[in-house]
């Protein structure tokens, strides 16, 4: 698995940047159990955030038609939430969290993201993310 996450890794450009970071909520109709194993897992993640990902112990490789994202998955606790430390140059030390909330007498659970953009692709991140989770509330209205 080594050789691979070099792989990930090369031929993206270092580029420093002033990224806000922004957090978005989203009701989704699943038990917190199942919910974390689509949040944490390479074969959830698949299945709505990214088209290939890809696990070696704690690092996580998110791959698009067009783009490579390596991240270290830093913090999880089960059921709870996860925290991925960005691994590439343009986003380093920034990271994306994944946070799952329960309210008593609630149906299904709140999945809180926690993510960075730049100011200027601050509405294009956010109708992302919109899109994203729609692909994974889809799972549950089958």
């Amino acid at each position: 698995m080594h050789i691979f996450f070099v792989n990930c890794v090369s031929g993206i450009i270092s580029v420093m940047s002033n990224l806000e970071k922004f957090t978005l909520e989203f009701h989704i109709e699943a038990s917190p159990k199942l919910l974390f194993k689509l949040i944490s897992t390479p074969e959830g993640l698949t299945r709505w955030f990214a088209n290939t990902t890809l696990k070696g112990e704690d690092m996580f490789c998110f791959m698009w038609p067009d783009n490579i994202q390596p991240a270290r998955l830093v913090q999880t606790k089960e059921n709870e939430f996860v925290v991925f430390e960005w691994q590439e140059d343009y986003h380093k030390g920034m990271f994306l969290e994944m946070r799952i909330r329960t309210e008593f007498g609630s149906t299904g659970s709140t999945l809180i993201v926690t993510d960075v953009a730049e100011p200027s692709d601050m509405d294009l991140s956010k109708r992302l993310w919109n899109s994203q989770i729609g692909q994974l509330q889809r799972l549950f209205k089958m």
